[in-house]
């Protein structure tokens, strides 16, 4: 145990499933989702060097997740460089699944071997190559499989019984976005996409949105910025210290799902899915699914924005004069002070 203490392996649910999966998180957005984006826009206006450039940029979602990882597990360098075939050979394989698996046990059995022999500069590349390709070979095809099973099965339900299964969605998706987890990996990994998606993303956004806008009076414009159009994951510390603060979004995303499922129609695709308004990628996402119209402009201003904005600010306000919600109670730190001065 002190030997892998000493190497930097150190094997916890906390070091793989929020570490190591907020970092492929990053390294996706770094190239699958800016790579839509950018492919879209070139698309959209007919330049084809954008779209050239965006499909690059997709293409490489691989590496990126395999140097993404191995950054998140503090990798030495030679392991982290060459963790970049593992996530590439992961993806070709099994997909975001497979290239995520394939990067982390490649990574952490790499970090063991690192600088243990007098020609590391050969050892450790050819280590961390041959198990990253190995996993994904033997492995990242059933991952891949089964998660996206998993995820047509949550697809398959939310068409069947749009009502409760949109809140199920939405609110699952909205807490891992608010919690250290990575609802954009999760969406990813299990392909989310069509109404589920579109739930899911209502459920991000009223997060982000429900939380932004409670917590106006604490937080002021730079609050509204930070956690509407950041993330709402800065209010983890707060809702340690008061858990009934999710309260108002989670009920906003509960509410607003069914009528994305069943009354106006939303879709949405796995980039989109799990990333409510960071950005505006979820917006960005869904008008790149459903198609730029009025019709969907309307829709997304009332189901990301207005709605969750409307239903958590009634909700906080009626839970503050109840006393369940205390002035401070939603104070955000990111640094610095995030308020204005009066």
């Amino acid at each position: 145990m002190s030997f892998l203490h000493k190497k930097g392996v150190r094997p916890s649910v906390k070091v793989y499933l929020i570490d190591a999966l907020s970092s492929m998180a990053l390294g996706l957005f770094a190239s699958l989702i800016i790579g839509i984006i950018i492919k879209t826009i070139g698309d959209q206006a007919a330049i084809k060097f954008l779209s050239e450039m965006g499909t690059t940029a997709i293409g490489l979602y691989g590496p990126a997740i395999g140097v993404a990882v191995a950054y998140g597990l503090k990798a030495p360098p030679l392991v982290m460089f060459s963790a970049l075939i593992s996530g590439a050979a992961g993806a070709s394989l099994g997909g975001p699944a497979g290239s995520y698996i394939a990067a982390v046990i490649s990574v952490e059995v790499g970090k063991l071997v690192s600088k243990e022999t007098k020609i590391d500069i050969i050892v450790t590349p050819l280590v961390t190559i041959f198990i990253g390709f190995s996993v994904a070979t033997l492995v990242g095809p059933g991952i891949d499989y089964v998660m996206k099973g998993l995820g047509s099965v949550i697809m398959w339900g939310t068409e069947q019984r749009p009502i409760l299964m949109g809140v199920v969605v939405a609110v699952l998706m909205g807490l891992a976005l608010t919690a250290p987890i990575s609802s954009v990996a999760i969406a990813l990994i299990l392909d989310l996409h069509g109404v589920a998606a579109g739930a899911a993303t209502i459920g991000c956004a009223a997060q982000m949105v429900g939380f932004a806008v409670s917590s106006y009076r604490e937080n002021k414009t730079g609050g509204i910025l930070a956690i509407g159009l950041g993330t709402s994951m800065l209010q983890v510390p707060n809702i340690v210290r008061n858990p009934l603060i999710l309260i108002p979004p989670t009920v906003a995303g509960a509410l607003l799902a069914p009528v994305g499922t069943t009354v106006w129609i939303m879709e949405n695709n796995a980039s989109g899915a799990g990333m409510g308004t960071s950005g505006l990628v979820g917006q960005i996402m869904t008008f790149t699914t459903m198609g730029f119209s009025v019709s969907t402009l309307i829709k997304v201003a009332m189901l990301h924005f207005i709605g969750p904005a409307i239903i958590s600010l009634l909700l906080s306000e009626y839970m503050r004069k109840k006393g369940w919600i205390k002035l401070g109670d939603m104070k955000i730190h990111t640094g610095g002070e995030v308020h204005e001065k009066a």
